[in-house]
C-alpha cells in the first residue's frame, strides 16, 4: 500500500486498464446493482431511444474508480469520491482509470492526499472525471 507520508503533488496512482466491455458486464451490473434501466442491456430500447446500441450505466464507470482507489489504499482511507460524467461509454470500449495527486495536506490529525481521477477510452476521450479525498491518521 501507499507511505502517505512520501506522497506529493503529480504522484501517479497506478493504472486501471479494463478488457473491452461485454453485454454480459452490463447485465451483470443490472443484476449486482439493481439499476435495470433497459437502456443499458435491451438493444430494441435502446434505438427506439435514439442510441445505437446499449450502453454502460455511468456508476459502473464510478465503480471503477472506486476499485482503482482500493488498489491503491484501505477503503477506510477513503473519505470521499465525486463524479462527472462526461462521455457516453459503449460496448466494446476499453476504459483505462488514472488518478493523479493534485495537493496533499494535513487535516483534523490526518494526513490527506486529493487526488484527480478520470476514465478514458483507448482513444484518449474521457467518459467520467472526478476526485476523490484519502487520508490516513496521523
Amino acid at each position: 500500500m501507499v507511505d502517505p507520508t512520501a506522497l506529493k503533488a503529480g504522484d501517479r496512482l497506478p493504472p486501471l486498464a479494463l478488457p473491452p466491455i461485454t453485454r454480459l458486464d452490463l447485465a451483470l451490473y443490472c443484476g449486482a446493482s439493481g439499476d435495470h434501466n433497459p437502456i443499458h442491456v435491451d438493444i430494441d430500447f435502446a434505438k427506439s431511444a435514439g442510441m445505437p446500441d446499449v450502453f454502460a450505466h455511468g456508476m459502473l464507470s464510478a465503480a471503477w474508480l472506486g476499485r482503482l482507489l482500493t488498489d491503491w489504499v484501505p477503503q477506510c482511507a477513503i473519505r470521499s469520491l465525486d463524479v462527472r460524467f462526461a462521455a457516453i461509454t459503449h460496448v466494446g470500449e476499453r476504459i483505462t482509470c488514472t488518478g493523479t495527486v493534485t495537493e496533499t495536506f494535513e487535516h483534523e490529525g490526518e494526513r490527506c492526499a486529493r487526488i484527480a481521477l478520470a476514465t478514458t477510452n483507448s482513444d484518449g476521450m474521457a467518459k467520467l472525471s472526478g476526485e476523490a479525498l484519502v487520508a490516513w491518521p496521523l
